[in-house]
């Protein structure tokens, strides 16, 4: 017993940067927010959007291969929704609409769940990330994509991602 009352010091401090490590963590924006997706490795990582006026949120779509999508998100007007889409080799400058749909491979809305299961919806930047995305119809729609295959990406992520950290 004799033995106990001097562990007591580095048994505080330990928890001490545990507590921190966890506060950090569970104070990540969305905006600096990983997400991984066990299936495929796949990963998304968020990045700021800047001085966007109707992006609220970027990320890119890292897939086998070294593939990666471009990722935005916008929200709708009227009922508002963030409906994300993933791009792969957009042309540059001012694009039509036809290149534009030619070169996206995934469009729709971005849902969020907790650890209690609660659905939600993608915040904007500025708001702690939350604990999963679902990104619906991911997996099948990447695997008719144009870019499935070949020397391009052959694992196909499942539609969630679970939060794997924050950037720094």
């Amino acid at each position: 017993m004799a033995l106990l009352p001097g562990l007591a010091g580095p048994v505080v401090l330990v928890a001490g940067i545990l507590a921190a490590v966890a506060n950090a963590h569970a104070a990540c924006p969305i905006e600096l927010a990983v997400y991984g997706e066990a299936q495929s490795g796949a990963e998304i990582d968020f990045t700021p959007t800047g001085t966007s006026a109707t992006v609220t949120n970027r990320f890119r779509l890292v897939l086998d291969n070294n593939v990666v999508l471009n990722g935005i998100v916008m929200w709708t007007q009227g009922v508002a929704r963030p409906n994300g889409a993933l791009m792969y080799k957009c042309p540059e400058g001012d694009v039509t609409g036809e290149e534009l749909a030619a070169c996206t491979l995934w469009n729709g809305v971005i849902y969020t769940s907790d650890d209690e299961g609660n659905i939600g919806l993608l915040p904007a930047e500025g708001v702690k990330a939350p604990k999963m995305l679902i990104l619906p119809d991911l997996g099948p729609l990447l695997r008719q994509s144009r870019a499935y295959g070949g020397s391009s990406f052959s694992k196909v992520p499942s539609d969630v991602f679970a939060m794997k950290g924050c950037q720094e």
